[in-house]
């Protein structure tokens, strides 16, 4: 009788013991699972900021709703055009990145706190006389278009020009500071609304100094400052 009754109590607690068992292990693993998850979601996160390409864009295109994707060597930025406000320098803008104007040309000034500057064509590929660089545009000049709304601070996207204000062409550049002592003189036509990273990122690509005025501003590699493409994602 004693080892019976025992018997049966141990039966009688088997399946409880049981159960705890699988609940334990399904907590553990649930905890797991939830942890690589939050983990792999950072991971991802950190990852995409300079390696993520432009995402869909969600709003509906129109006449003052266009966007763009700059494709660089470091990640992609969103960016967003003011064809209401900059109407021909936008156009101009669509135009040549729809051409394929932009693919592979290399960002020839990077000013640290300043800017950052592409679209001459003369640095296609990383190749050309690199004296020359920084003086190549399209066929196609933009006048000058001033918004008293629009301002040079950082993220925000201006044409570049010769001493003639109406000399916009390809070039332009991204603002990395607040640069309001150009306003008035620049036409500011977009914004970087995502992917800002990237271009603080291509700003810390090592270039020649001060002491080399021949390639000052230029990148020491090429290669490390490449403007891929620009590709207009809706409303054009």
């Amino acid at each position: 009788m004693s080892r019976k009754g025992n018997s049966t109590k141990k039966k009688t607690r088997t399946p409880y013991a049981l159960a705890a068992l699988v609940v334990v292990v399904i907590v553990a693993v649930a905890g797991y699972y939830v942890y690589s998850s939050s983990s792999a979601s950072t991971k991802s996160s950190t990852s995409t900021q300079l390696t993520g390409g432009c995402p869909a864009v969600t709003q509906t295109g129109g006449p003052n709703l266009i966007y763009a994707c700059i494709k660089t060597n470091w990640g992609s930025m969103e960016i967003e055009l003011f064809p209401a406000d900059a109407p021909k320098t936008v156009a101009n803008f669509v135009n040549l990145a729809n051409s394929g104007f932009y693919n592979n040309l290399i960002w020839h000034r990077i000013a640290p706190g300043f800017v950052i500057q592409t679209g001459d064509p003369t640095t296609r590929n990383g190749e050309g006389n690199r004296s020359l660089w920084g003086q190549g545009g399209s066929s196609q000049t933009v006048p000058l278009e001033i918004d008293p709304a629009l301002h040079n601070t950082a993220g925000f996207i201006g044409m570049a020009r010769s001493s003639d204000p109406n000399s916009g062409s390809s070039q332009f550049y991204i603002n990395l500071g607040p640069n309001t002592n150009l306003d008035g003189n620049y036409t500011v036509f977009g914004e970087v609304i995502s992917g800002m990273p990237v271009a603080y990122a291509i700003a810390a690509v090592p270039t020649y100094g001060t002491s080399s005025t021949q390639y000052y501003e230029q990148p020491v590699n090429p290669a490390n400052a490449v403007l891929i493409s620009v590709t207009i994602l809706s409303g054009a």
